[in-house]
């Protein structure tokens, strides 16, 4: 069991896991039509190829979500994928899902940094 769960650490350990919407895609008119619809955020198209060469890359994305609705007869992991394609940089990214994954470094827009409750509901 030990070995096992050395294993998944030092796999999860290599992990940089990406939000999509405002820190790849730059999503300036937020959600609009679910389409995919603007140009990379300003920088991530060279984060993304220098990072994969260390890390692998996972987008996390409510896009992904299964239950939400085809746009275009599509679901949302198809068109982050043809996004990614048309932007040459779907070969840098190793997965697309709708779930948090494990990783050692989540970059996220809407994040914020947790140290103690105190500092956290002064900020909220």
């Amino acid at each position: 069991m030990k070995e096992f769960l050395e294993k998944i650490e030092k796999q999860h350990n290599n992990v940089v896991a990406l939000d999509f919407d405002g820190v790849i895609h730059k999503s300036s008119k937020g959600f609009h039509d679910g389409t995919i619809y603007d140009e990379p955020v300003e920088g991530a198209i060279e984060a993304i190829k220098f990072l994969s060469s260390k890390y692998t890359l996972v987008i996390y994305t409510c896009k992904a979500r299964p239950e939400r609705p085809l746009i275009n007869g599509k679901t949302g992991s198809e068109l982050i994928w043809e996004w990614l394609d048309k932007y040459d940089i779907a070969g840098y990214i190793d997965e697309i899902t709708a779930l948090k994954p494990r990783a050692k470094f989540y970059i996220d827009d809407k994040a914020f940094r947790f140290e103690n409750w105190k500092n956290t509901m002064e900020v909220l």
